[in-house]
């Protein structure tokens, strides 16, 4: 056997044995956020559980293929690059989960404002209708929602337990709905079931909209997608079938040329991500300026419509 040989199965067993640790350290590993409910409580950890997996397999994917790939080329440079490229590539050239997120977010406060609207309409004080949609609501912001319910129930106003909602949906169009439902929690607004009506059919707007410019960007997006595949390509390629055409690269001015390089097509596809991603959207209103904390055993707001 020789030397060569027996350093890549050196490699792979040791590859295989970090792998093994990682995924056996994500199992083990125990959310330490706290939650105001048993079941809300919940659902953050299985979502935490599930969120820390993914990251500790895709770190430990990225990790094994930059060890292959410095064992196969002899460069510690290539190793970096190779590990680099494992770990945001994806993110270039996958779908847009983000904005996915958005929409669907976008959606989910829609969806929730006109059942709030519904149940107003039906005699329903505002804080009894937020708990009684809490178990309704839709999946993408049901989290968010319950621990809204609990905050009520623990015995918070209302609308501080609004204030701290908005904080953590992060979302414009969610703090036009919850807006609206602070002023009517501490000034009795009327007419709030036709405000909600009408920030609902904005809500949607604003989701149709999103979904238009994310079509408009597919085009960009499957770009970018032929670049990426392209150079990943033609490296792929000169490492497998002509690998003496990098030996200019062996030494060490070849690594810190090669890490140039690396870093420039980086910088380009950095670039590239970004104009083919949409981001998010700048808050216009926040909530938090007057008792956004809230206080336990106070009086509760918004008995009326």
């Amino acid at each position: 056997m020789s030397i060569d040989t027996t350093t890549i199965i050196a490699a792979a067993l040791g590859m295989g044995a970090g792998l093994g640790m990682l995924l056996i350290v994500a199992g083990s590993r125990t959310p330490l956020a706290s939650a105001p409910s048993r079941r809300t409580g919940l659902v953050r950890a299985a979502r935490g559980r599930v969120g820390d997996r993914r990251v500790v397999l895709r770190l430990a994917i990225a990790v094994g293929v930059g060890v292959l790939a410095g064992v196969l080329t002899g460069w510690v440079v290539g190793a970096v690059l190779a590990a680099a490229a494992v770990w945001f590539l994806p993110r270039l050239v996958g779908p847009d989960h983000a904005h996915v997120r958005r929409v669907a977010r976008i959606e989910a406060i829609a969806s929730w404002t006109e059942m709030l609207r519904d149940v107003l309409s039906a005699a329903a004080g505002l804080e009894q209708a937020v708990l009684a949609t809490a178990p309704l609501a839709p999946a993408a912001i049901r989290g968010e929602v319950a621990t809204l319910a609990a905050r009520l129930e623990s015995g918070q106003r209302l609308a501080p337990a609004l204030r701290a909602l908005a904080r953590e949906l992060d979302d414009p169009t969610a703090d036009l709905v919850l807006a609206a439902l602070v002023l009517a929690a501490e000034h009795q607004a009327r007419q709030l079931g036709d405000l909600l009506g009408s920030l609902a059919t904005t809500a949607r707007g604003q989701a149709a909209m999103r979904m238009r410019v994310e079509t408009g960007r597919a085009r960009t997006r499957t770009s970018v997608r032929v670049i990426a595949a392209t150079t990943l390509a033609f490296a792929a390629g000169v490492v497998v079938f002509n690998r003496a055409y990098l030996d200019v690269y062996n030494s060490a001015t070849g690594q810190v040329v090669l890490l140039t390089i690396g870093a420039l097509f980086a910088a380009g596809f950095a670039w590239l991500a970004r104009i083919a991603t949409s981001g998010a959207q700048a808050r216009v209103l926040t909530l938090d300026t007057a008792d956004a904390a809230g206080t336990l055993g106070g009086s509760r707001d918004g008995r009326g419509r």
